[in-house]
């Protein structure tokens, strides 16, 4: 039996009484200081790799550039998300926040737009974490992407507690990695050595400082976007936190100064020390910038490598988190398969971890980091558009709705963060059409699954779809 949304062109399917009693997350396992440390961890990777192939396509002007305006828009986001994760504390997150404020559609290409990015991002990771093995073994490929995919998913199926205080050492690990490599880099720095790409008298504005012209900062976001990718993913372990409005604001704040810092680090001192040129296509570019300070089989570069590691599979480990909450949410509700939802004795979504996974690593065997990184950035984009047109609407349409964190700024800092996603998602096309393209595919046919078949078996006691249905026949009774 179904009941009919008119209004949203849904319909709800009646469910088991024992629906959600199979569909349960762990509570409280999450405060501030891991929520701050899963922020960090879902981005640490960028730091590690993936950012330097910005440097390739603007330079170290037009890297620059492009870095400051993703800070910005990154920035003004977290505001924004610190308030929507306050007041509407679920493991949907975006997904949750669009649905709340522009209906089911809303939500689904806001959620669907979430998992893209965080299918890819990690596939993108495992290519990575193979350049840096590469460099202390010579050995990288396939074997190496399935082996992290097999043990770190494994660790997330033995329970999120257990998952949140491994990725904390892990992390705090990468960070001694950071440390060590500005610690080791800043007596060699010389900044000259930002700027020693041949110019391209073509283009327009060609200089020393952005020689790729101007099109040449344009190109260089999705990578600038590298470094802050996945922070937003914090808000998806709200139900899983002692108290969501207060710790959630702190946590994802904490770890936005956090990122801020290291991704100004990493984008001086690398390309300062070794030179734009030679690091604007390495796989392992803080190992490499220390190769040139202190010699390629030097104890500091051989620590920073293996250490760096951490980093690496600290967003990797924590992403899978991301991507695995995103499906629990979705699947729950009936946007997608529900056998992906049902979570077992550990309370964890087994299926949501698995599936995500197999497709992640099929990605990772083609062994593009850099054109992933672009499809990743394509869903991120999207989603963060969408996310940050839903806090405009709510603070229009529901002025009362309980906000423990008010955004500094309101819809103006939110919509500052709304046009600059505008502006990287179509930095997407610039940078590799290919690629945006083979993003939008996955997209549409996500988008044909819920047109076709989803949206007519929602499930309306699922938590999300459940409040905005009672929300909504509030709102028609105080109109009427």
């Amino acid at each position: 039996m179904t009941k009919q949304d008119q209004s949203s062109a849904v319909e709800y399917d009646d469910v088991p009484a024992d629906y959600l009693d199979k569909r349960q997350l762990k509570k409280g396992a999450a405060g501030w200081i891991l929520l701050a440390g899963l922020g960090v961890s879902y981005v640490i990777s960028g730091d590690f790799s993936g950012w330097n192939f910005g440097l390739e396509q603007g330079g170290w002007g037009g890297m620059f550039i492009a870095t400051v305006l993703m800070a910005t828009m990154y920035t003004f986001m977290i505001f924004g998300l610190a308030e929507l994760s306050s007041s509407l504390p679920t493991a949907g997150g975006g997904y949750s926040f669009a649905r709340r404020a522009m209906g089911p559609w809303g939500g689904f290409l806001t959620g669907t737009a979430i998992l893209l990015e965080y299918t890819i991002a990690p596939a993108a990771i495992a290519v990575f974490i193979g350049g840096y093995i590469n460099e202390l073994t010579g050995f990288s490929g396939p074997a190496i992407y399935a082996g992290f995919y097999i043990v770190f998913v494994g660790i997330h199926l033995f329970g999120v507690g257990e998952a949140l205080k491994i990725m904390m050492v892990i992390t705090s690990i990468a960070v001694i990695a950071l440390l060590v490599f500005a610690i080791g880099l800043i007596p060699h720095f010389d900044y000259h050595n930002l700027f020693d790409i041949a110019v391209n008298e073509q283009a327009v504005g060609s200089s020393s400082f952005l020689p790729q012209g101007y099109v040449g900062i344009w190109s260089a976001i999705p990578f600038a976007i590298w470094l802050f990718l996945a922070v937003e993913g914090v808000p998806l372990a709200a139900e899983e936190t002692a108290n969501p409005g207060k710790d959630m604001p702190k946590g994802i704040i904490t770890a936005m100064a956090i990122l801020l810092i290291f991704a100004g680090v990493v984008l001086v001192l690398a390309p300062g020390v070794a030179g734009s040129e030679l690091m604007k296509d390495h796989g392992a570019p803080l190992v490499g910038a220390l190769q040139v300070a202190y010699g390629e089989n030097s104890a500091i570069a051989t620590f920073v490598n293996v250490v760096g590691l951490f980093g690496l599979t600290a967003s990797f480990f924590s992403i899978i988190f991301a991507y695995s909450r995103q499906v629990f949410a979705l699947s729950r509700a009936g946007y997608l398969p529900r056998f992906l939802s049902v979570t077992g004795s550990r309370k964890v979504p087994t299926w949501s971890l698995i599936i995500p996974g197999i497709i992640g690593f099929g990605l990772s065997s083609t062994g593009q980091g850099d054109l992933m990184i672009t499809m990743a950035v394509f869903g991120a984009t999207i989603s963060y558009a969408l996310m940050m047109l839903s806090h405009i609407l709510l603070r229009i349409r529901e002025p009362e709705l309980e906000r423990p964190f008010r955004t500094p700024g309101g819809v103006f800092t939110t919509g500052v963060a709304l046009l600059l996603s505008l502006v990287a998602f179509a930095s997407t096309f610039v940078v590799s059409l290919e690629s945006a393209l083979w993003a939008g595919v996955f997209y549409a046919v996500l988008l044909a699954y819920f047109v076709l078949y989803s949206r007519h078996h929602l499930v309306a006691k699922s938590p999300d779809e459940e409040f905005a249905l009672i929300t909504g026949a509030e709102n028609e009774l105080t109109l009427d």
